[in-house]
C-alpha cells in the first residue's frame, strides 16, 4: 500500500508538471508571433486544455484504451461513454488493490489525468503552426474532431494494446515522439499547405523574416517546457521507481542540453549570427527527439539523439522556408522531425537497437503519417471549402485581437506592427 502511495504521488506530480507545460506552448508561441494576435493565440491555448480534457473524459480515454482482445484487428475499438472505475471485489486483499488501481502503480483516475494532458498537446502543436491567419471557429472545430477522436484510435495502435503493440516485434514509443509530437506535427504541415503563408512572409520568392515581438517570453516558455517534460518523460515510466525514473530525467536533460548546443552552433556558422530562437528550438527538438526513448539509452546515446535533433533543426527550418511553408514558430521542424528522428532513432541507439526494430519503428511512423495526414486533411479541406479557413486580409493586417475577440492584449503599450 505504501508503494502504490508513492507511485501514485509522483503520477500525480508528473500530472502537475505536464499541465504547466501549457504555459510554456502558450509562452513560446506570443513571444515568437506578433503582438496583434496575442489574445487570439491565448484562448486558441485555453480552449484546447479545456475542451481537450471534457473530451477525453466523455470519449477519449476509452477509444484509446479500449481493451483490445485476442483477435481484434487492433485498429479500431470503443470501451463506452465516460469514465467508469473498476469496482473493488474484496477490499482486505491485495488483489482488490491491484483491482482498484487499474495498474499496479496508480489509481484509475490518476491515469485519466495524466493521459488526459497528453491529449490536447497534439491540438496545441498545431495552434503555433497556424497561428495570425487562421479563423477561430474552424480552428476550433478541428480541435473537437482531432482530439476527440483522431488523437485517441491512434494512440490506442500502440498505448492501447492495438496492432503496433502485437507486431512479432512490438512499435516503441516510450512517451509520444511519434504518438503525441508526430500526431501533431502531421496536421500542422496539412493546415499550414492549405492555409497558406502570412502575408508578407515570401517576396519575390525568398523568406522574410516576421519578428516575434517577445523574445524573452518565448524564452521563459522554452524553460517551462523543460521543466514540464520532467513530467512528461518521467511520468511515463509509469511508477516511482527510482533507478529507472532517474536515468530517464537525465537523459532527457542530456538530450534537450545538445540539441539546444548544436542547433546553436550549426545555425551560427551557416548564418554566421547567434540566433536565439534556433538555440530555443534546439533544445525543444532535443526533447522531442528523447521522448521516445528516454527509458532505453544510455547519457552518450541521449546526448548524439539531441545533438542530431539540434541539427535536424536547423536544416528542417530551411527546408520548410524552401517548400515555402510558414510555420511561425517551428512546430513543423520540431515536433513533426524530430518527433520522426526519436521515433527512428529506438533501432539505431541503446537497449532495443536492431533491424527488426528499426522496420517496426518504420511501420509505425508510416502508420501514424497515413491516419493523421488524411483525416487532418478531410478535416481542413472540407472546412476551407464550406465556412473558410483564413481571416480576410483586413484581419490579419489589422490583427486577429481586435477582430475576432475584441481586445487589445496590451492596452496601455502599443507597438507600431506591420
Amino acid at each position: 500500500m505504501e508503494l502504490l502511495t508513492i507511485n501514485n504521488v509522483w503520477m500525480m506530480i508528473c500530472t502537475a508538471l505536464v499541465f504547466f507545460m501549457h504555459l510554456g506552448f502558450a509562452f513560446l508561441e506570443i513571444g515568437l508571433t506578433r503582438q496583434k494576435n496575442t489574445i487570439n493565440i491565448l484562448f486558441k491555448n485555453m480552449f484546447i486544455i479545456t475542451v481537450g480534457l471534457l473530451l477525453y473524459c466523455l470519449v477519449g480515454f476509452n477509444l484509446m484504451y479500449p481493451g483490445f482482445e485476442s483477435g481484434d484487428l487492433g485498429i479500431f475499438g470503443f470501451a463506452g461513454f465516460g469514465l467508469d472505475s473498476p469496482t473493488v471485489i474484496d477490499p482486505e486483499t491485495r488483489k482488490a488493490i491491484l483491482d482498484l488501481t487499474y495498474n499496479a502503480g496508480y489509481t484509475y483516475w490518476t491515469d485519466f489525468l495524466f493521459q488526459g494532458m497528453f491529449a490536447a498537446t497534439a491540438a496545441t502543436i498545431v495552434s503555433g503552426a497556424v497561428a495570425e491567419r487562421m479563423k477561430i471557429g474552424p480552428f476550433m472545430i478541428f480541435t473537437i474532431i482531432y482530439v476527440g477522436l483522431i488523437y485517441p484510435i491512434a494512440g490506442s495502435w500502440k498505448w492501447g494494446g492495438g496492432f503496433l503493440q502485437t507486431l512479432e516485434t512490438p512499435f516503441y514509443d516510450f512517451a509520444g515522439s511519434t504518438l503525441v509530437h508526430s500526431v501533431g506535427g502531421w496536421a500542422a504541415v496539412v493546415a499550414v499547405c492549405l492555409l497558406g503563408p502570412r502575408i508578407g512572409k515570401f517576396k519575390d520568392g525568398k523568406p522574410q523574416a516576421i519578428p516575434g515581438h517577445n523574445i524573452p517570453l518565448a524564452t521563459a516558455g522554452v524553460i517551462i517546457l523543460w521543466l514540464g517534460w520532467f513530467g512528461f518523460n518521467g511520468g511515463s515510466v509509469l511508477s516511482a521507481d527510482p533507478g529507472l525514473t532517474s536515468l530517464t530525467l537525465v537523459t532527457t536533460c542530456l538530450a534537450a542540453a545538445s540539441g539546444g548546443v548544436i542547433a546553436a552552433l550549426v545555425s551560427t556558422l551557416l548564418y554566421k549570427n547567434l540566433d536565439l530562437t534556433m538555440f530555443l528550438n534546439g533544445i525543444l527538438g532535443g526533447l522531442v527527439g528523447i521522448t521516445a526513448g528516454a527509458d532505453q539509452m544510455s547519457p552518450t546515446d541521449a546526448i548524439m539523439i539531441g545533438a542530431i535533433a539540434g541539427a535536424i533543426i536547423v536544416f528542417a527550418v530551411s527546408l520548410i522556408d524552401k517548400l515555402k511553408l510558414d510555420d511561425p514558430v517551428g512546430a513543423i521542424a520540431v515536433h513533426l522531425v524530430c518527433g520522426i528522428w526519436g521515433t527512428l532513432a529506438i533501432g539505431i541507439f541503446g537497449n532495443l537497437a536492431g533491424g527488426a526494430q528499426f522496420i517496426s519503428q518504420l511501420i509505425g511512423i508510416a502508420s501514424y503519417a497515413a491516419i493523421c495526414i488524411v483525416s487532418s486533411f478531410l478535416i481542413i479541406f472540407i472546412m476551407k471549402k464550406t465556412v473558410g479557413i483564413r481571416v480576410s486580409e483586413r484581419e490579419e493586417l489589422e490583427g486577429l485581437d481586435a477582430h475576432e475577440h475584441g481586445m487589445d492584449a496590451y492596452p496601455d503599450f502599443r507597438l507600431n506592427e506591420h
